[in-house]
């Protein structure tokens, strides 16, 4: 791996020095560099383990010492056919290892006291509840006695009936069901009296009744004496009980989102010692579950941009749509969702996709990942990188696939590794980045963004970033920058590493001739109309509008068939984005197409159907102003002259209700009048009766 300390050096305004065995014999200078009391970053993740404990066995370091970061530039760049080329990019990643870490944020809390439920065959149920009763307080659902059946000695509380819901999360899971067999085992003493007596054999060694062959001999009453554990004629009770943690071990789980709820544990009949996810391994996670807990809360929410509902009519549900955890759930009638934070996993992926930027993703927040973005390609095209291509990959599986990448380059010659112009930008999570910081970094000189998708994302994510990517990629082609700019890279594991590298030899795409000088917003529409604006100035063609991909688009305008409107104007106050508007001094239907986030509520709230969304990129000064959709003559009052309504809207009016029986004759002639002449002709009327009349 050739370097050059002085090029990188240059590239990051501070003298380096190189080492080549900085983890064996050269470790004093790596404690020299520590008690220098700046943050220190050490270029290898091999040694990571070994560089930590010298840290702390290094003596005038505390906790307020400089932080210590670590960054690979080995797999990521320095093994690759592409080496003696890697410097910009090297420094690139250099330079974002020294930027500060995220800031704080508010943080979720779960507690756990141990008491564990395991549901399953009594054998093997109660075979796994001896490897955690040490630390765990174990009671078990039985789910039939297995092959082998329950022990003789009863050393754990069990359960039996019908389950009729599971729901919640460490340290909060609820179980409801019914107890529905005529034998309870609370009171049953295993003794094995029944299990003899039954003709038919239908009681088996979970000591419970199958209903399938039991033929109402009732030998097992007899047998079971004074004890009286079984009764036929109890009726079904219905009991619910809390637990901190749960291990399944149906086939079927009980839980049918992607993300299952943290403290739920799975080992399904298959599901052995050596498999991934094994016995062993999962007994330990469950061991490590008690205590005291804290997660980031990832996503901020402001309601008041939320075109989710409105007059109890859904518009957008696009996070609810994509969530894996089941974490987003409707308050229509609150006009709004509401979110989970125990639930939530943190992948992203609703900020993703919601078009008003009413979720946000706060861990890290867009303003810091915009700092890395720009900090990342500022400093390759400093260092004389051209093309850049942004790899995006998750911090544990994506990573843990691309250091394969470059160790393979490094054993097999007809591997490239990764190019010297692919930079690898870790996250939290692959589809907690959209649209936003795509064209943001498209703006900041990035050739190409590509993502890196690996088993650990549900399958819906790849859809909602596909229909994301879909919308960018029409943007830049609609402003003529050639290429294809957005691509997913689908990789499962090792074996799909020669296609991952032939991938990522991919053609650059055209780019901006001047990086952006913005900074990413908290805002996510403020971030796309920066980023827009930049990459509009310095687009080839300059289109007066760009045809947009549905449903994910977030810009679009309104078609309206002013035949059929008759300005009721109940669209402008379902529309939560403030695009659709009125005229307080005219009969006017106004609309501002840059608020315009395509939610569909004012469709779905028209009483006329006259509207319909026309998903497009408007790119003319008319975008951020407001136009008439729709406007009309006025209706001025038979008695007064004074306009309140539309000769559109009363005549319509008139027409649906000339038939009806109440309203005939000077009631029907009242409709014509404004507010207050109808009050005052009710009043003065001679001819009509009241009920005040005597």
């Amino acid at each position: 791996m050739p370097l050059s300390p002085k090029a990188l050096g240059t590239a990051l305004n501070e003298e380096l020095t190189l080492h080549t065995a900085l983890c064996r014999r050269e470790a004093g200078a790596f404690q020299q560099a520590l008690l220098a009391g700046e943050p220190l970053v050490v270029a290898c993740t091999q040694e990571r383990h070994l560089f930590t404990e010298l840290a702390e066995q290094t003596e005038g370091l505390d906790d307020r010492s400089a932080p210590l970061r670590f960054v690979n530039i080995r797999e990521m760049g320095g093994w690759s056919k592409d080496a003696a080329l890697a410097s910009p990019k090297l420094a690139a990643l250099l330079a974002v290892a020294h930027l500060p870490e995220a800031e704080p944020v508010a943080t979720v809390s779960f507690q756990s006291t141990g008491r564990v439920l395991i549901i399953g065959a009594l054998d093997r149920a109660e075979g796994l509840a001896e490897s955690l009763a040490d630390t765990l307080d174990v009671t078990l659902f039985t789910q039939g006695p297995g092959e082998n059946g329950g022990t003789q000695e009863r050393r754990y509380p069990v359960l039996s009936g019908q389950i009729q819901s599971l729901t919640g999360w460490l340290g909060a899971f609820e179980l409801k069901w019914a107890r529905v067999n005529p034998i309870d085992l609370d009171l049953c003493t295993r003794c094995n009296a029944c299990v003899a007596a039954c003709p038919e054999g239908a009681i088996g060694l979970d000591y419970q009744v199958d209903s399938a062959l039991c033929k109402s001999h009732r030998a097992c009453v007899n047998a079971c004496g004074a004890i009286g554990a079984i009764d036929f004629n109890r009726q079904p009770v219905s009991q619910s009980e809390r637990f901190d943690l749960v291990l399944d071990l149906r086939e079927q789980s009980a839980f049918t989102q992607h993300a299952l709820p943290q403290g739920y544990l799975r080992l399904p009949p298959g599901q052995r010692a050596g498999s991934a996810g094994s016995e062993s391994e999962t007994l330990i996670k469950l061991r490590d579950l008690v205590g005291e807990f804290e997660k980031p809360k990832f996503f901020q929410y402001q309601q008041k941009l939320c075109a989710h509902a409105r007059n109890e009519k859904t518009g957008c549900s696009a996070c609810i749509d994509v969530c894996s955890a089941s974490a987003i759930s409707s308050e229509r009638d609150r006009s709004q969702i509401k979110v989970n934070p125990n639930l939530c996993v943190g992948c992203g992926t609703c900020t993703t996709v919601c078009p008003s930027g009413a979720l946000t993703f706060a861990y890290p927040r867009a303003s810091e990942q915009g700092v890395k973005l720009k900090t990342l390609l500022g400093t390759y095209a400093r260092a004389g990188g051209k093309n850049a291509a942004l790899l995006l990959h998750s911090q544990q599986a994506g990573a843990q696939l691309l250091n394969d990448l470059g160790r393979a380059a490094r054993l097999d010659k007809s591997t490239s590794g990764i190019p010297a112009r692919v930079i690898p930008m870790s996250l939290w999570h692959t589809s907690s980045v959209g649209l936003d910081l795509w064209l943001s970094a498209l703006a900041y000189g990035a050739s190409q963004v590509w993502v890196l998708m690996t088993e650990e994302e549900a399958p819906q994510y790849r859809d909602a970033l596909q229909a994301q990517m879909d919308v960018a990629q029409a943007i830049l082609s609609g402003l003529g920058y050639t290429g294809q700019h957005f691509r997913i890279l689908q990789a499962r594991d090792a074996r799909d590493l020669a296609e991952l590298d032939r991938a990522l030899q991919a053609a650059p795409a055209a780019g901006v001739a001047r990086p952006a000088g913005f900074a990413v917003q908290a805002q996510k529409r403020a971030t796309l109309d920066l980023a827009l604006d930049h990459l509009t100035a310095c687009a080839p063609s300059q289109p007066e509008a760009i045809a947009l991909p549905a449903p994910a688009s977030p810009f679009g305008s309104l078609a309206i068939n002013t035949d059929s409107c008759t300005l009721c104007l109940s669209c402008v106050s379902a529309c939560p984005a403030g695009a659709l508007q009125d005229n307080p001094n005219a009969p006017q239907l106004k609309f501002i197409e840059k608020n315009c986030v395509q939610c569909g509520l004012c469709v779905k709230t028209c009483p006329e159907q006259s509207l319909a969304l026309q998903p497009r990129l408007l790119l003319t000064a008319q975008r951020g102003l407001a136009r008439v959709l729709n406007e009309a003559q006025p209706y001025g009052c038979i008695r007064c002259g004074k306009p309140f309504g539309t000769v559109k809207g009363i005549e319509a009016m008139l027409g649906r209700l000339a038939g009806h029986s109440m309203f005939q004759g000077a009631a029907l002639e009242r409709l014509k009048m404004c507010g207050d002449c109808r009050v005052i002709d009710i009043h003065s009327a001679s001819n009509e009766h009241r009920i005040t009349d005597s």
